[in-house]
């Protein structure tokens, strides 16, 4: 800003040489003598209008500071006393007493039919106890830490478990810390004396540990003083899981009878429950109206940690096929490219993948439903007004058009559930086809289901072929129709010290014919393997993928011995710890010994990584490498065979610390193994059978027997 070029006297100076005069008598008090003083004083009085202008000035410049400190605090406020509402609303709901009784529904699940189970006894407990509250609950959103979980179970007087168990006798991801918490505290005694409980258990009769995680819950809670309602409920997914959820239940309704009914109760006749078909409410766009698809499916999700419900965008970096030409059968090599995502991983760790169904299963949903592909629209959970529909329906996914709704989120493949075949019966147009859907869906069409659908594996697009005048809305078919399609998960094969930006996958095509005729391709695995990578093509296949932890991991000391057992696929784990072995070595750790027992068809057929392999011997990373071939002798081999033939090392090694690993298929190769391991435990250590297995349990227990199995 310029002064004013007038002045009212004769000594004119710049402002430039007001100001130097200015500071010159203020920072050199040597000078600051009466003359100097006496000129400054002139020097102002001379220039009245310039110091006017200066000082309005700096007091502008003041007040706009002033002004922008006090707005920029002003919107902090909000932010400072936000945080603190959510805590008021819980403390409030927690407190609140409207004299009912309470009872909580507990579950651990892994693809929602825990959860479903739980909601399902929820709504009818509902309607039949108006006196009582009911409130289904995630286990992992139930605490926030072991003090939480203490304080707040034993508050709990009647509460209900539904636990599914997977893998090797693991609980679910959701279930994981409430188990080690519940399950490592026996010291708390008979803490629980004012609960009663119900467990039911979810599993698979064909796997070694059949609904562990539910028969060790419910085990604790007797030790722990609560008072069991009914025996513990085994579902069995090999066979009709809902009939035994039935049935289960169907104990459960005379016990809370005596609960939750008063007299008055007792004498009125309950009309039988109905449960009602699920849908969503739904809402069709004009073409014109619909907003933009978002093309980059969870591309961006705004979250930091990545998750089932939050995943992460990845492009394939590479893909290649493992099986030689002479396969009839394909093995895919993937690599997900997650530089700058964000997205980490350790050695022995799972990803899981969301794949889509493939367009020939689309296009026969599309013409089951008789819909059009371009349908673009949006579901929800609760009607126009606000008012919730129920709590039982599975979250809404985003607005889309019916093709990538199909796509994306429906499961086409897996054999309808009993609910699904009631849900397709309300919406037929031919009675006798309504008639034959309900039959199935009935006590007495037990084993009609059991043989027609089960045995046959029986796929949902099928049944939908089979009663053509079933034509349910999308409200219903997606909430009660289809199941949501599920995440696929593999044992990542890399390690982060060899491939910190890559994330491998070892994958064998599921292509097999049903009893049925049909031929069932796996979902995620045929995507990979038609999947174009970065190397071929700029518009390379992505998937949303994350990382599920795991613990099967090496021993934190390099030197104790290790024993690797992975036929075929199996081996996917175990490249990722040679791998790090190979990286440790390199930076100078010290090895201990190792062996690896890996199984094929054919060497010149299905030797994944052959030449991978025998590196890692040379290496040094690798001590031993044992293959056994199935196909190539006169008799068929397998690596039990090759474990018993190694019996006296394989004990050297574990009397010596050393750690066992298993990984593969569950049902055969692990349990088969699982037997010669206590065969060998048996003869090596003179053992009986009862201390051979106790000797099982203990490495199990101590985490030196550790199985990656599905």
């Amino acid at each position: 800003m310029e002064p004013s070029s007038s002045s009212s006297g004769s000594m004119k100076v710049s402002p430039l040489d007001l100001m130097s005069a200015i500071i010159k008598a203020k920072m050199d008090p040597s000078n600051a003598s009466s003359d100097s003083s006496a000129e400054v004083a002139t020097i102002l009085l001379e220039n009245r209008e310039f110091v006017m202008i200066l000082t309005t000035s700096i007091a502008v410049l003041i007040g706009c500071v002033v002004v922008f400190v006090w707005r920029r605090a002003g919107s902090q406020k909000p932010k400072q006393i936000k945080p603190p509402k959510p805590l008021i609303v819980k403390e409030l709901e927690s407190e609140a007493d409207d004299g009912k009784k309470k009872i909580t529904i507990f579950f651990g699940t892994q693809t929602g039919t825990a959860e479903g189970f739980a909601k399902a006894l929820a709504e009818e407990a509902k309607a039949r106890y108006d006196k009582a509250t009911f409130k289904v609950i995630d286990l992992d959103d139930y605490a926030v830490d072991d003090d939480e979980y203490e304080e707040k179970m034993k508050k709990e007087s009647l509460a209900f478990f539904f636990l599914a168990t997977y893998g090797d006798g693991e609980p679910t991801d959701n279930a994981a810390r409430f188990y080690k918490w519940f399950t490592e505290g026996k010291e708390r005694g008979e803490w629980l004396q004012n609960m009663k409980y119900g467990v039911f258990g979810l599993g698979n009769r064909q796997y070694e540990h059949f609904n562990k995680v539910a028969n060790v819950v419910d085990d604790v809670l007797t030790e722990q003083g609560a008072k069991r309602l009914v025996p513990v409920g085994l579902g069995d997914d090999d066979q009709c899981i809902e009939d035994d959820f039935t049935a289960w239940r169907e104990l459960v309704w005379p016990e809370l009878d005596q609960l939750l009914c008063d007299e008055d109760d007792a004498t009125t006749v309950s009309t039988p429950y109905t449960a009602a078909v699920l849908e969503y409410r739904v809402v069709v766009y004009d073409s014109a109206d619909a907003p933009l698809e978002d093309k980059n499916w969870s591309n961006a999700n705004g979250h930091t940690i990545y998750d089932a419900q939050h995943p992460c965008r990845s492009n394939v970096a590479v893909r290649k096929e493992l099986h030689t030409t002479a396969s009839d059968r394909s093995c895919t090599h993937l690599e997900f490219d997650i530089a700058g995502t964000g997205l980490s991983y350790e050695t022995g760790d799972h990803v899981g993948v969301y794949c889509e169904n493939i367009d020939e299963v689309v296009e026969e949903a599309l013409r089951l439903l008789g819909l059009s592909p371009d349908t673009y629209f949006s579901v929800h959970t609760d009607k126009e007004d606000g008012t919730p529909l129920g709590s039982s329906l599975p979250p809404p996914f985003p607005p889309c058009t019916l093709r990538t709704a199909l796509a994306r989120y429906a499961d086409l493949l897996s054999s309808p559930k009993k609910s699904a075949l009631l849900a397709l019966a309300a919406h037929a147009s031919n009675p006798t086809e309504a008639d034959r859907l309900r039959h199935l869906a009935s006590p007495a069409g037990k084993d009609e289901y059991a043989q027609w659908m089960v045995a046959s594996q029986r796929s949902l697009l099928e049944v939908m072929a089979e009663f053509p005048s079933a034509k349910p809305p999308l409200g219903i078919f997606f909430a009660a129709v289809s199941p949501r399609l599920q995440p696929r998960y593999y044992s990542i094969s890399s390690s982060p010290r060899m491939a910190p930006s890559r994330i491998h996958v070892t994958c064998a095509l599921v292509y097999e014919k049903t009893p049925t005729g049909r031929i069932h391709k796996g979902i995620c695995s045929t995507w990979m393997k038609n999947s174009v990578s970065s190397e071929k093509s700029h518009d390379c296949s992505w998937a949303p993928i994350f990382v599920r932890q795991s613990n099967f991991k090496l021993p934190s000391d390099t030197k104790v011995p290790i024993i690797m057992i992975g036929p075929g696929t199996g081996l996917a784990p175990f490249r990722g710890f040679l791998q790090e072995r190979l990286a440790l070595k390199e930076a100078g750790a010290e090895l201990g010994p190792s062996v690896l027992f890996f199984g094929c068809r054919n060497g010149k057929m299905d030797y994944i990584y052959e030449d991978e392999l025998n590196n890692f011997v040379n290496s040094g990373a690798l001590s031993e490498l044992v293959v056994a071939f199935s196909r190539e002798g006169p008799t068929k081999e397998y690596v039990q065979h090759k474990i018993m033939e190694k019996a006296s090392d394989i004990w050297n090694m574990i009397s010596q610390g050393g750690y066992l690993y298993v990984c593969g298929d569950a049902k055969g190769m692990a349990r088969d193994v699982h037997r010669t391991l206590h065969t060998i435990l048996q003869e090596q250590g003179s053992l009986g059978s009862s201390k051979a297995e106790s000797m099982v349990k203990n490495l199990q227990m101590t985490g030196r027997y550790l199985r990656d199995v599905w």
